[in-house]
């Protein structure tokens, strides 16, 4: 049947090729036609392989798609239905949340070739891999980090050095979950087939996630584990998305009712002189200490400078709106595009995915137990509360801080103060990721 089929195909085409050439002209095209038509019937009556190939090439298409189908890719791609649900009806950061949802869609779909990993027969990349390499060179993250560099105001923080502690405070989940890392990676080895633990490059990567800044997580796990980069770069986003279901019961649990309630004085005012100079002192130092950071911490310097400047404008304009809009839109359906089942679906990515939830809550924590700190040391002067912008997840956990004081003291206005430790932190955080790749880098 799929030989007649395939005959009368091509006798309809040929039919339709014929009486197209007599109507334009009697010429010796028609019969060149006809004959190359007929040549071609007689190859395939001959050869019933040719039949069977051309049938599975449209049926592969078409059909063998539904076939070749896992439950694991089935799973997949009910998690990116679900993604899509939360961007969507729940609001949950949807400029993130809904392109990376629908990357996981594509790369899930059997036989489609739109996976970060994809490479046609003669050696061209899939759409998604061609897009996927601006992550695994990283160009990605510090054009993001050139972005926010204009988003960022240092004054806060210049204003109030003494704040930066509470950035540095927060890292502390970054080295709680590179020593679980390495600790529960070994611990599960003998009980989990197939699993061997975490190299110090992934436990690194990893730990990177308790930073909650999603560019660095990126930064580092291209750099240092390949590997772990979609599951890394997944839970990143996410925990930063749930900001605030995290943070708020454990600024609670480590706070008192008399700290809550503490107005701070406003901020002093800082010159434009000292926001011009500090980021080129910044750069210049950070870089000199640790240049393996200078990818993200320049470009972030460079962002501010051309805010500070005064004379730039249109760049401004352009690098807070349009050029971050597009870098998030690329990186999101590539990271979504590289979660493909089989790489996703692994007892090691539950690990990370709770070794992230870990790092995060003791960042917050760190970050709290410092405000704290200095809330005695200079005598109530400062609100716990803005311990949690000691993980750098910009403006959220600001926003946080505001939203959980007013809770407590409707006159209460932490905004610009927590911003000053979540300034602190990402940098802290790019410098620490800058050390871990110039010591395990390679």
């Amino acid at each position: 049947m799929k030989k007649i089929a395939f005959i009368l195909m091509l006798a309809f085409v040929t039919t339709g090729t014929i009486n197209t050439a007599k109507a334009q002209t009697e010429t010796q095209i028609g019969t060149d036609t006809l004959t190359e038509a007929i040549m071609i019937v007689e190859e395939v009556i001959a050869d019933d392989n040719l039949v069977q190939d051309k049938t599975d090439k449209v049926m592969k298409g078409y059909v063998v798609g539904l076939t070749k189908m896992t439950y694991k890719q089935l799973i997949m791609i009910l998690i990116a239905v679900l993604f899509v649900y939360l961007s969507i009806a729940k609001k949950y950061e949807p400029l993130l949340l809904l392109p990376l949802a629908f990357g996981i869609l594509l790369a899930n779909i059997p036989l489609a070739g739109l996976d970060a990993y994809y490479v046609f027969d003669d050696g061209r990349l899939g759409l998604m891999n061609f897009l996927y390499h601006g992550i695994l060179y990283v160009i990605y993250p510090p054009l993001i980090f050139l972005c926010i560099g204009t988003m960022t105001d240092f004054g806060p923080l210049i204003a109030s050095p003494k704040n930066a502690l509470i950035g540095l405070g927060g890292q502390l989940g970054i080295f709680v979950a590179l020593g679980g890392a390495l600790f529960l990676g070994n611990l599960f080895i003998p009980y989990i087939q197939g699993f061997e633990g975490f190299s110090f490059n992934e436990a690194a990567s990893i730990a990177i996630i308790g930073s909650s800044d999603g560019p660095t997580a990126i930064y580092t796990a291209s750099r240092l584990a390949p590997n772990l980069l979609p599951t890394i770069a997944i839970a990143a986003f996410s925990y930063m998305a749930l900001v605030p279901f995290i943070q708020p019961p454990i600024m609670r649990a480590l706070t008192t009712p008399k700290e809550r309630v503490i107005v701070m004085p406003p901020p002093k005012q800082v010159t434009q002189r000292q926001k011009i100079v500090f980021p080129i002192a910044l750069t210049l130092i950070t870089l000199l200490l640790v240049p393996a950071a200078g990818a993200l911490i320049g470009m972030m310097m460079l962002g501010n400078l051309i805010r500070e400047s005064g004379v730039t404008g249109r760049y401004i304009e352009t690098l807070q709106n349009a050029f971050l809009n597009i870098l998030t839109l690329l990186v999101a359906i590539c990271i979504g595009a590289s979660a493909t089942a089989d790489r996703f679906l692994t007892f090691q990515t539950l690990l990370i995915v709770f070794l992230g939830l870990v790092a995060f809550c003791f960042g917050t924590i760190g970050g709290v137990l410092i405000a704290k700190l200095l809330c005695k040391l200079t005598g109530g002067k400062i609100n716990p509360l803005i311990g949690n912008s000691g993980v750098s997840a910009m403006p959220m956990a600001a926003r946080i801080s505001q939203r959980v004081g007013r809770e407590y003291n409707p006159d209460n206005h932490l905004l610009m103060h927590a911003m000053g430790p979540i300034v602190s932190s990402t940098i802290s955080s790019a410098i620490i990721a800058g050390i871990f790749i110039a010591l395990y880098g390679g």
